[in-house]
Formats: C-alpha cells, structure tokens, sequence
C-alpha cells in the first residue's frame, strides 16, 4: 500500500530537512508516514553505531589488521552475504570496492606482484599494480562473539561493489570498473563466482554469460535459477540472465516496461508511486562490448532507463532493488518485481522518497523475516560534508523508520544482511573499513 508523500502542510521544508531527521531518528511519527520502528536511537558512547535501546553490536573485522592468511583485511569493504557453517559458525563473504586509484588499501598495499602460488585474475603487466579488488571471508561464531578464522578467497577483480548469495550455496560478486573502455590487458566489467565453504584463494573465473557492464549486484529465482542484476549507471538497465537449458549458454535480457522508456522520473513523472506496470523482456547481444555501449543499445531496442541501481534482493517470490539518484527530487527510488517464470512480470514503484522524507540514496538492502526492507543510505554528492548514512527499514506498508545511524563519519553504509537464522545483523562502515554484528530483539518492531 502505497502511502501519500506530500508534506507540504506540516510546514517542513528544505531548511528544517536535518531536524527533521533527528525527529524521525528518535522515531517521532510525522504524518503516518513513518512508524516508531524499534524505538528511538541511543547515541553511542564509543561514537561509532547508534542503535535502539537493548540492541548492541560488535565491531568484528577492522581494516588493516593481519588476517590468518598474513595478508591484512582489505578496505572499502562493501557488499556481502552470511551462510550457515559447521557447528553454528556463520560465514561472511564478504566484497572490497578496490581499484588502482585504492590499492593502498588492497590485501598487500600498492602489490606489484603477490605470492607465486596465490591466483589472480589481473596481476597487471610488468611493474603495474596488481588489481587489488575482490573477496574475503570471515568464519563468525556468534556463541563467542569472535571471527575464528579470516582470509582472502579472491583478488586481481576491479572495484568488486556488490553481488549476491545463489541458492545454490556460493557468493557472485560483481565488478564496477570506472572505466570499461581504457585501462590494462585484462578486460573488466564482469561477475565472478566464489564458493562460500573455500578455504583460501579461488581461481577467478569470469562469467561472461551475464554480461561486461557497471555491475552492482545480483538477485536469483531459486525456482527457474534465473539471475536479476542491476547496473551502476545514470542511464542504466535492468538485466536478467536465464541459463540454457542442460547447460547451454543462457541468454541476458534487459526489463521493458509497458509504456515507461524512462523510470527515473527525472524529466517529469513517467511512474507513479504505487503503480504495477507489466514488464516484458528485451534479448540483448554482443554483451561482452569492449565499447560500454550495453545499456544504450537496449534502451534503443525498448528496454527501460533506471538511474543507478544498486542493492538488489530475492525475497517470498519477489526482486527487491533500490535506484539510487532515481526520483523528482534524485533523492532514490525502490522498485519491486514480481516476475511470471520466464515470461513478464509486474514491477512496481514502490518508494520515491522526497526532501522531507527520512530515506535518502539507497543502496544495498536485505529483507528481513517480517518483510521489512533494510536498506543502507549512501552518500549524496550535494551533502557528503554533512552527510549522515542510517540502516532505514520499509515495511510492507511503504512506512519507514531508522534501524541504525553511523556516528563515526560520513562514510556509506554497506553489505547490509541477515545470518542464516535471522538473529544477526552483519553491515559495513565503508570507511575506515569496519565490519559490524548487531543483535537485539528482532520480535520487537512496532507497526
């Protein structure tokens, strides 16, 4: 249920946008447009996390400290998901958003070369720097709080954003190359597929299959196996890839909606808030381009324009995916696709939060067990200064309300995701690179 967004009359304008926040944190109802959530926010004493009364958290994984392979937790951290390990442990997998501007940061900083035994997938020419994005894991146990076990599964990757958990048990990471049509000997701009019960460095394998573009992240039908991704770019689309049958090559397709060419919203409204339009889908080729052109090409076939996705989640039958300058105001869009099998399906705008809203640029997200959509604030270029990143949940009736709030800086929020029993919040502070598990009373949510 989609619910009305225009506050003029509460006399909150643009200037009184901040107080307005700090009211919403503290989960003061505005309008019937948001709810109380799990209560107000308690300002954390150690000025990293605010989160509600009788919630906590543990900072798990900090970078730069050495991990059980020698090399050092690399930064960026970003997308990342939790499956069920031996005995109760909880495996993170875990995304680093590294390229050669950022390989101070990598796993060995400024690596012209690592170990002879390590694979990778771009070590760089003679001299260069080793791409130094990609993956590690963390082996978690929540009886004792600590990571046993920390390591570096995939390197030699470009800017690894986020990706995705399958259903059938590995981790696809995504690579958000700045530039896909300059740079170095190895192209860029592809998927990879990391097992989640690894234990140490994968040989990289690109999937070419799903296409060479601005990645971002990744969301699978555990019925038909088909593969949703979405596309970083201001004039992006929206993919899916259905394998071939008996182990064909699959093809990749981009989302055309039914009279919308242009979900953004950005030149007028095209999609109303709350609207179902039916959506068919676009045969797409040369996909694997040296010239970045994929998304243009399928807009000139039909296919719909979206602005910048990014988080991108399979829940109860249903695609959930954030835009994140999409909207009037630029300020995000969240969409929500109910697919037919291999044929259509229905998408709709489900949120286009306005200045005087409380959820502004989302970006990775996860559903929780009571449907509510997490989503984690990024930055927003006009306000980075001042700027502060929360966790906001989305209930299913479209009311919103702040989870957790990042008291230690302007950086981005990330990797937003629940442990396999739904107990455990895992996300990350982006920079200084910190990794973080919260508990508390899931249960406790007031509508």
């Amino acid at each position: 249920m989609s619910v009305r967004r225009d506050f003029m009359k509460t006399g909150l304008m643009a200037g009184g946008f901040l107080g307005l926040q700090r009211a919403l944190g503290a989960g003061v109802e505005v309008e019937g447009r948001f709810c109380e959530g799990y209560g107000p926010l308690v300002k954390d004493p150690k000025g990293i996390l605010d989160l509600p009364e009788g919630f906590s958290y543990r900072v798990i994984s900090r970078q730069g400290e050495k991990m059980s392979d020698g090399f050092v937790v690399p930064g960026r951290a970003d997308g990342m998901a939790a499956f069920a390990g031996k005995d109760g442990r909880v495996i993170l997998v875990r995304n680093h958003e590294l390229g050669v501007a950022t390989a101070s940061l990598g796993a060995i900083p400024n690596a012209k070369e690592y170990p002879e035994e390590v694979p990778c997938y771009d070590a760089g020419a003679e001299g260069e720097l080793v791409m130094p994005g990609g993956t590690t894991h963390l082996i978690y146990n929540p009886a004792t709080g600590e990571v046993e076990k920390e390591f570096l599964s995939l390197v030699g990757t470009d800017r690894n954003c986020a990706g995705g958990p399958t259903p059938w048990g590995t981790w696809i990471t995504c690579e958000e190359p700045e530039y896909l049509q300059e740079g170095r000997g190895v192209k860029h701009g592809w998927c990879f597929e990391v097992e989640v019960e690894a234990k140490g460095m994968q040989q990289p394998v690109a999937m070419k299959g799903l296409g060479r573009f601005r990645h971002e992240a990744i969301a699978v039908d555990p019925k038909t196996k088909i593969i949703f991704l979405t596309e970083d770019r201001h004039e992006g689309l929206f993919y899916r890839f259905v394998p071939g049958v008996e182990g064909g090559e699959g093809c990749l397709q981009a989302l055309a909606l039914e009279g919308v060419p242009d979900s953004r919203n950005w030149l007028g409204p095209q999609l109303a808030e709350g609207k179902k339009v039916s959506a068919r889908w676009i045969d797409l080729e040369d996909t694997a381009s040296p010239r970045d052109d994929l998304r243009f090409r399928g807009a000139e076939d039909g296919a719909t324009i979206f602005a910048r996705g990014e988080g991108c989640w399979w829940f109860e039958d249903e695609v959930w995916f954030c835009c994140t300058n999409g909207g009037s105001e630029k300020r995000g869009q969240l969409f929500r696709l109910k697919p037919e099998g291999e044929g259509g399906g229905r998408l709709e705008l489900f949120l286009e939060p306005r200045k005087s809203d409380l959820l502004t640029n989302g970006d990775n997200l996860t559903v929780a067990k009571n449907k509510d959509v997490i989503i984690a604030e990024d930055r927003v270029p006009e306000i980075a200064e001042s700027q502060i990143c929360s966790l906001r949940g989305v209930t299913a009736e479209g009311r919103i309300y702040t989870l957790a709030t990042n008291r230690l800086n302007t950086s981005e929020l990330a990797g937003v995701c629940f442990s396999p029993d739904d107990q455990i919040l895992f996300l990350n502070i982006q920079n200084p690179g910190l990794t973080i598990a919260v508990t508390g009373d899931w249960a406790s949510r007031k509508p």
